[in-house]
């Protein structure tokens, strides 16, 4: 029986990648958990929390920030997000990256739900200036169901701009995440892609292993990927995602993809529960309604 289950266990990977990063899920009940994001050895370099301005606890550490503008703002004229970029350049902050819009092609599970005139408007206003200091634009990030590529192709025409990356949402196998992104490059092949949310979401722990390794070796060996972020950095217990895809266990402890995506070894941690069933397209709901409250109090819809 023992060599049965060995036989059908998911390869043990410990792969080190600088593409790494980390989409920050700030937990309110357990403030400590973020000390493991920092915690040595770790291989990530890089996070977003869908908001202009960097996260306290990662200030003055090896994580770049890369801000985002997660909706449009409630004003026609507003320049929030420019000003607040330009503010943290100018006070020496290394950003080099923004992203757009959070899932503007949908209006639930954490969807921003833009229309693409709309989003136009605000992108050539709040983010096409920033070009002009040496930032890179990320595009909208749209979901994966098909009608995402529709949105993207809609609002570059409506903007008559460019992005310099396209990032990718994915929550489904790892086949339909491959053609999904060769769909991408072959629609924007003079663009670089940021995987900026993926997991396989709702199912057991072995398939949910294997999609990791898979997609993991994939993405650090196609060389227009440059960036990536897994979507797990919570605990098993409240994850949206099922808790086989989040990257702590209930009590807080490196699940094996958790300990895998910061460049280490297995750590044989099982995880447990999890929050109500989210659609394969979106992502986090309930965190990202969180994050939206607080940008709603900054005068952004």
């Amino acid at each position: 029986m023992a060599l049965l289950l060995l036989l059908l266990a998911p390869a043990v990977r410990c792969t080190s990648s600088p593409k790494r990063g980390l989409v920050y899920v700030p937990s309110t009940k357990h403030p400590a958990d973020d000390k493991i994001w920092l915690t040595p050895p770790s291989d990530l370099t890089w996070y977003y929390n869908y908001q202009s301005t960097p996260s306290p606890v990662f200030v003055d550490t090896q994580l770049q920030f890369v801000p985002q503008l997660w909706g449009v703002p409630s004003g026609i004229s507003d320049t929030f997000f420019l000003d607040s970029v330009k503010s943290q350049i100018n006070a020496g902050a290394n950003i080099t990256y923004v992203l757009g819009f959070n899932e503007p092609d949908a209006s639930t599970g954490g969807g921003s739900g833009i229309s693409t005139d709309l989003a136009a408007q605000t992108w050539n206003r709040e983010i096409a200036p920033l070009r002009g200091l040496g930032v890179k634009l990320g595009a909208p990030a749209v979901t994966g169901a098909p009608s995402g590529l529709t949105w993207l192709r809609d609002f570059f025409t409506a903007c008559n701009c460019t992005a310099d990356f396209i990032p990718v949402h994915w929550y489904g196998n790892f086949e339909g995440l491959a053609s999904h992104i060769g769909e991408v490059r072959a629609a924007y092949p003079n663009q670089t892609i940021w995987v900026t949310e993926y997991a396989l979401a709702h199912e057991n722990l072995q398939d949910t292993q294997k999609f990791y390794n898979q997609s993991s070796e994939y993405f650090d060996r196609i060389d227009y990927i440059t960036h990536y972020s897994y979507f797990g950095s919570f605990r098993s217990d409240v994850s949206n995602v099922g808790g086989n895809a989040a990257m702590l266990t209930q009590d807080g402890k490196l699940t094996d993809i958790g300990s895998w995506y910061l460049g280490r070894d297995a750590t044989g941690n099982v995880p447990k529960g999890g929050a109500g069933k989210k659609d394969g397209f979106g992502g986090w709901g309930a965190v990202v309604v969180a994050v939206v409250a607080g940008i709603g109090a900054l005068g952004m819809v």
